[in-house]
């Protein structure tokens, strides 16, 4: 699964970079996941009362999250993809359980 994952966010990364003249350098990676990170935290002070709402309801702010936490998982795994870590294994010795069966080639 985190293969796959990886691929397709690495496809969109890519296009994105393309279409905007972005250079995804060894820092970019860092970087953006450090922005994406930020944005989270942005919406889940507003989902918490501790920033300004404006006419946000939960709902909207329930969604900014699940987009958020969704820009965060993106770039933790193109992140790891740019430098080779090994996720499934490091998860495995982390969190002590296998997080997709072996994939067959």
């Amino acid at each position: 699964m985190l293969k796959s994952l990886t691929g397709k966010f690495e496809r969109a990364s890519q296009d994105y970079a393309l279409g905007f003249g972005i250079e995804r350098d060894p820092d970019w990676y860092l970087l953006k996941l450090q922005e994406e990170l930020g944005e989270l935290t942005q919406v889940w002070n507003r989902y918490s009362d501790r920033g300004r709402r404006g006419d946000l309801s939960n709902e909207d702010l329930h969604l900014a999250l699940e987009n958020e936490a969704a820009d965060v998982l993106g770039h933790i795994l193109l992140f790891a993809h740019r430098f080779g870590l090994d996720l499934p294994s490091a998860i495995e010795r982390k969190w002590r359980f296998r997080p997709e069966p072996t994939e067959k080639t």
